[in-house]
């Protein structure tokens, strides 16, 4: 089973609630490998009021929020039964699972909010293999060489024509390698 991203739907304006409930179930019973990010999809947004601008938070969908997860019965038992949750998205109901997001589906989102797909704390490190999704050398893979998290790049070393060679990358053009 791997870890695939979920849309739940929640009451709205309950949106960050659900998220620290959800976590603090997630951890209080013992579904951690299974229950990992919880993202409420927000975007900043510059607003001119008065010849003054302000910088403001806003929710890309207001009422769902993202949640990374490996759908088990228990973790789906979860997510479901956390208050202020209304339900998954994707699923016809009468105990059916949900669909899950498509990746290009959770880079589009997580990009807008400068989010990676990866859990780059957890998941990522100098010597990870990763293959290239997107850019000149879609379809490659690589191994880290060095990151740079904060300008959200990553530098690999990658096979070009038999040769080691050094290239940067966006971490949002990039997955994990499944060996």
């Amino acid at each position: 089973m791997e870890k695939q991203w979920y849309v739940v739907n929640t009451y709205s304006g309950h949106e960050n609630k659900v998220k620290e409930k959800l976590e603090m179930r997630a951890s209080s019973m013992d579904m951690k490998d299974y229950i990992f990010r919880v993202i409420v999809p927000e975007q900043k947004e510059v607003e001119v009021k008065d010849g003054v601008s302000k910088e403001k938070v806003k929710k890309m969908f207001p009422g769902y929020i993202l949640v990374e997860m490996v759908m088990s019965d228990d973790a789906w038992y979860v997510v479901r039964n956390t208050p202020g949750v209304t339900g998954f998205i994707g699923s016809s109901g009468k105990g059916a699972k949900p669909t899950p997001l498509q990746p290009y589906e959770v880079d589009h989102i997580l990009r807008n909010m400068g989010i990676s797909r990866i859990d780059v704390d957890k998941e990522l490190e100098v010597g990870a293999k990763v293959k290239i999704i997107a850019g000149a050398f879609t379809g490659m893979y690589g191994t880290v060489e060095s990151l740079d998290l904060p300008n959200q790049k990553l530098v690999l070393n990658v096979d070009l024509f038999g040769q080691e060679t050094a290239v940067e990358v966006e971490l949002s053009q990039i997955e994990l390698a499944h060996n």
